[in-house]
């Protein structure tokens, strides 16, 4: 029997749901980050505030009452435009910046996850998969779960924070909206997807030897002469 048509272990049925709930979780988790719909204004109240997302805000013939010349913002712009240059410091209080870091994290380690996660599926390189898939399950559960982390850290925050009176003004005007409940829902995927991943990734630890054995009889060391045959 050839190398190549050699038996080897498949991945497992627990990596596969992981990984597929962690995949689901990210698509989440980037829509929730690309759209501006994380707070919405109601549409009976005409506010001049329309809605904002992490990185854009949309407003209609609105007048900031602290700035001392009368300007008016209109439209959606990115929250570092130059458009929002002077009232930039009141649209980005600390705790949103902190709630923009820990979601660029988590997207970061989400889609790290996956990366790591769909080589080890189709087991490519075979090779360093069959030698180090411990690991490799380890790094992908430990990046969910600290992905989940920072989510459940950015729900409790921008809930907590996002009706301050010395943020938006008329706070009474505006709600949360559905790209915070698409982060919200990100998070909880994420959980149940570390839950899963951590079973695996202990699995993998306790059949390490049996893989490693198992690479040494499918790549056997090579002997090598020297001199002339």
């Amino acid at each position: 029997m050839t190398m190549e048509n050699r038996e080897y272990p498949r991945a497992t049925e627990s990596m596969v749901f992981g990984s597929t709930l962690v995949y689901v979780a990210g698509m989440f988790l980037l829509v929730s980050f690309a759209s501006p719909y994380w707070v919405e204004s109601y549409e009976g109240t005409f506010s001049n505030f329309k809605h904002m997302g992490l990185w854009e805000y949309c407003f209609d013939q609105f007048r900031f009452p602290y700035h001392q010349f009368d300007k008016l913002f209109s439209g959606c712009h990115y929250v570092y435009s130059f458009e929002f240059h002077i009232i930039r410091e009141w649209l980005l209080p600390a705790w949103l910046l902190a709630v923009q870091t820990f979601v660029t994290l988590a997207l970061i380690l989400s889609f790290g996850a996956q990366i790591l996660a769909a080589l080890t599926i189709i087991r490519y390189p075979l090779k360093f998969v069959l030698k180090y898939e411990w690991l490799l399950c380890g790094i992908v559960f430990v990046s969910t779960a600290v992905c989940a982390l920072f989510l459940f850290l950015t729900v409790i925050v921008f809930w907590s924070q996002s009706s301050r009176r010395d943020w938006l003004m008329y706070p009474n005007f505006n709600h949360v909206s559905w790209s915070y409940y698409f982060c919200a829902a990100s998070f909880l995927l994420h959980s149940i997807a570390a839950l899963i991943l951590y079973k695996d990734a202990r699995k993998s630890w306790d059949t390490r030897e049996e893989k490693r054995h198992l690479v040494m009889e499918m790549y056997p060391p090579q002997d090598h002469h020297n001199g002339f045959i």
